[in-house]
């Protein structure tokens, strides 16, 4: 959210891209690196990318403002909607990483510099807008996976919680808070109630109180990130725990989800009846009887997601 926490500079961040040599043994990848910054659809601050070959089925979300160092303006988060409702209707789409293009930023929260510019009534039908936005991530039937490699701080966070994982890079730029009481307000956008349910009450209102800002290690400590790499960006990570997930039967994926995020709210033998709701839905499909056949068959799965 405080854009005084970025870097003053903002070049295209290093992109990591998958490379496979041909005389390679089956089942060995290689990752290479490239300086270049991956194609994009002239005039987009945040648009899909949809991966090849092995890896069809997972779908890159990319943000890339640069000058605003990701900030949510009207349009990326216009830009932003369009995406997550392409996703949500996509049945080829079954995992979604989300990542910035932008160096030292994954998003910095609210464009301040633009909310200036609105009267109260703008303000809040934006908050909403904003909310809704987080809501449609947070309920996307596939699982997401949140790279976070700059400064996620405000809203920025509070958009990487709506995220089932979030993976952490190891440069010094990734900076990690809810930091609105700095500012007097307070995290507006979902952040009081998805960090205490993520890391426990207490650690959330240490944070949330002090506006203390984590790096990755000290943020995969607490626990709200599931891995904090070494490596400059967290992406070849994503992509490692994206590809576990891509050969499982979609339809349990999604059913696993729902069950995990609907049924944890619940008391214990509600939240076990909605979890037996979700696996009836699975008993007559497809997917289910050709799990049985490969596993009696010893063969792998093709699993179509019916």
């Amino acid at each position: 959210m405080l854009r005084t926490f970025l870097a003053r500079s903002c070049q295209p961040q290093r992109i990591l891209t998958r490379t496979v040599a041909p005389s390679a043994p089956s089942g060995i990848r290689f990752i290479a690196t490239t300086s270049q910054p991956a194609a994009h659809p002239e005039g987009k601050e945040c648009y899909l990318e949809r991966l090849t070959g092995d890896d069809q089925g997972i779908a890159v979300l990319n943000f890339n403002r640069p000058k605003a160092f990701n900030a949510l303006s009207r349009k990326f988060v216009g830009e932003f909607r369009d995406a997550l409702q392409e996703l949500r209707y996509d049945n080829d789409a079954r995992v979604v990483i989300i990542r910035s293009l932008v160096e030292g930023a994954f998003c910095a929260g609210a464009d301040l510099r633009e909310r200036a510019t609105m009267n109260m009534t703008e303000v809040r039908q934006f908050l909403t807008s904003l909310r809704d936005s987080f809501r449609e991530l947070e309920t996307l039937p596939i699982p997401t996976i949140a790279v976070i490699d700059g400064a996620a701080l405000g809203g920025g966070l509070e958009m990487a919680l709506c995220c089932d994982m979030r993976i952490g890079g190891g440069n010094k730029k990734v900076k990690i808070g809810l930091v609105e009481t700095k500012l007097a307000i307070i995290p507006g956008a979902g952040g009081t109630q998805r960090l205490p349910r993520l890391i426990g009450i207490p650690k959330a209102k240490e944070l949330i109180y002090s506006s203390k800002i984590l790096d990755s290690a000290a943020a995969k400590d607490i626990g709200i990130l599931n891995h904090a790499v070494t490596e400059e960006s967290g992406y070849n990570k994503a992509l490692e725990v994206a590809r576990e997930i891509l050969p499982m039967g979609p339809l349990a994926i999604r059913m696993a989800k729902s069950a995990i995020d609907k049924g944890t709210q619940f008391e214990i033998d509600s939240g076990l009846e909605y979890e037996q709701a979700c696996y009836a839905q699975i008993m007559p499909s497809e997917d289910r009887l050709e799990g049985l056949a490969s596993f009696r068959e010893k063969r792998k799965p093709v699993y179509k997601g019916k």
